[in-house]
């Protein structure tokens, strides 16, 4: 799953990347406005930390265009500004949750895990699909009952397979979700191409009844194994 962080305290974004990175998240940040506003134009995200107050103008106003797009992307407010108005007037512009400044790291991780939940897994903390089962909340993959281990990539791949499963997935899309703001550095996509095949060959392995299929020319699909 990735997450965008827009936060100007270096401090605290640092803290909320590093934690939310070591939670298994692919982190990107931004630390004014018009850095936030170039990568929701060109990327997409799983869920938005938005704090109110940036130097260069409002985080209200990001998500006001988040929502003129009709973006499906989940959004909560970090603000030292703990006041019912600004609480109010986020939540009727569409952010889906609002945490006042000082807040714990581990009750920042459990929002961001409902808003994933509920957005993408219809607010599920297990997801099955046909002899697939995936425990969001300890991370555990089994299939037949049979428990599979998978890297951290692995996971993330998988996750995101399964969020837009019967879908056409590009090689390009899915190397932004492994590599976040890194993608533009990397040579070729070799080591994606070796992920999948480590998946597909794990899901496979123990008969899955979902599984990865390659669309020539256009990316990979999560759908019935044929």
């Amino acid at each position: 799953m990735k997450l965008l962080i827009i936060e100007d305290e270096p401090e605290m974004l640092n803290s909320i990347t590093s934690y939310l990175a070591k939670s298994g998240y692919v982190c990107e940040i931004a630390s004014t406005y018009d850095e936030a506003d170039e990568k929701l134009w060109l990327y997409e995200y799983d869920c938005i930390i938005l704090d109110i107050s940036l130097p260069d103008g409002s985080g209200l106003d990001i998500l006001k265009e988040l929502k003129k797009s009709q973006s499906t992307t989940g959004v909560i407010i970090v603000s030292a500004r703990n006041s019912l108005d600004d609480k109010i007037k986020g939540l009727n512009l569409g952010a889906d949750d609002y945490l006042p400044k000082p807040f714990h790291l581990t009750e920042l991780h459990a929002r961001v895990n409902a808003i994933i939940r509920r957005k993408q897994f219809e607010g599920n903390n297990e997801i099955i699909l046909q002899n697939l089962v995936i425990d969001l909340d300890n991370k555990n993959i089994s299939v037949n009952n049979n428990e599979i281990t998978l890297t951290k990539k692995e996971y993330e791949l998988l996750l995101f397979f399964v969020s837009n499963k019967n879908r056409v997935i590009s090689k390009t899309s899915l190397a932004e979700h492994i590599w976040g703001d890194n993608t533009d550095q990397v040579d070729s996509y070799d080591f994606l191409y070796s992920q999948i095949k480590n998946l597909r060959k794990k899901l496979k392995e123990f008969a899955s009844i979902y599984n990865i299929q390659a669309v020539y020319g256009l990316g990979y699909k999560f759908c019935l194994a044929e």
